[in-house]
């Protein structure tokens, strides 16, 4: 698979937590083993909900990249960069959006679910709207094979798709037409029970220490319904579970699940076991985490060895579309 390409990034709007780690990050080291995989901080789509305040794009640029590297992503084995180091992406946006109809964008998605969702910022911008054809550009620019994503974002690809399709249909076959690779997702809710996020306020952070994920573990909420330690749980509905079936041995996940039925055990007992589990499985990652941290420039240098390597192909590939339009 090794000529195949995997394209995918993450937009720098704050801390990366555990729904990263097991939405994204896990899978995402697992595919650079068998594709050529290109990945970028998505800066320029950061823009859109945080045009109005760009004081910390900078920084979690780099901690996004520390991150990255803590979770496992080798920049021999995959090109990581900066979406705003490589301004073809712009100009091939700018092309793409010329052959995209309106209703198209209109109909995505996350477009009202997002508009209808967050109500403290004004998305009612162009940038926000097109933010999908500029999506596309980023799959297309590398003539990516597959980008890995959740069901969620399966609508996203199958635009990509079309609007590959006009472009071809108009100029002739430039691009290969992506195909969505579904990740298998396992469920990572945040510490009360919704879906994590920094912006929620329930999120397990990756630049934690083991001792506040320990105390952010004492207070996660349970199953609602066990309100004294006599009451029998009900696990399927517990937050903590889900995280148990992830991180703890089979015996343990076993045994929780059978106890909290009867109330065998409690939920201070329950948390305990899963908080020792989790500290067991990311201690390698928490413990790689520091050191780059503390290794800015060599962060910086892979930074910009996957920016050169972006911009060869993105320099190669629009050659080939300004000729194909006959712009060249």
């Amino acid at each position: 698979m090794a000529n195949k390409r995997v394209l995918s990034g993450m937009r720098p709007t704050g801390k990366l937590h555990l729904g990263h780690v097991v939405g994204a990050l896990n899978n995402w080291v697992k595919l650079q083993n068998e594709y050529e995989c290109y990945h970028f901080i998505a800066d320029w789509h950061a823009l859109t909900s945080d045009y109005a305040d760009t004081s910390r794009i900078k920084e979690n640029r780099i901690e996004m990249m520390v991150d990255w590297l803590a979770a496992g992503l080798d920049p021999k084995k995959s090109v990581m960069f900066v979406q705003s180091a490589v301004p073809q992406h712009a100009e091939l946006h700018l092309l793409l959006s010329m052959i995209t109809p309106l209703g198209w964008l209109e109909r995505v998605p996350t477009y009202k679910e997002q508009r209808d969702n967050i109500t403290d910022k004004d998305l009612g911008n162009y940038g926000f709207l097109g933010y999908p054809v500029l999506q596309s550009a980023d799959i297309l620019m590398y003539k990516g094979n597959y980008v890995p994503v959740g069901e969620d974002q399966v609508p996203h690809v199958e635009l990509t798709r079309e609007i590959c399709r006009r472009f071809n249909s108009f100029y002739g076959d430039v691009f290969p037409e992506p195909q969505a690779l579904l990740t298998p997702v396992p469920r990572l809710p945040g510490l009360d029970g919704r879906k994590m996020s920094k912006s929620y306020g329930n999120d397990i952070s990756l630049s934690d220490t083991p001792e506040e994920i320990t105390k952010k573990i004492k207070v996660m909420m349970t199953d609602p319904a066990r309100k004294r330690r006599q009451d029998p749980g009900n696990p399927d509905i517990c937050p903590v579970f889900d995280y148990h079936k992830i991180y703890s041995p089979d015996e343990t996940v076993q045994t929780v699940d059978r106890e909290c039925r009867v109330a065998g055990i409690g939920c201070i007992d329950c948390k305990k076991w899963m908080s020792e589990a989790l500290l067991e499985n990311l201690s390698p990652l928490l413990q790689r985490r520091k050191e780059y941290a503390a290794r800015t420039s060599e962060i910086q240098d892979i930074i910009a060895d996957g920016n050169q390597k972006a911009r060869a192909v993105a320099s190669q590939t629009m050659e080939e579309v300004r000729k194909a339009v006959k712009l060249s």
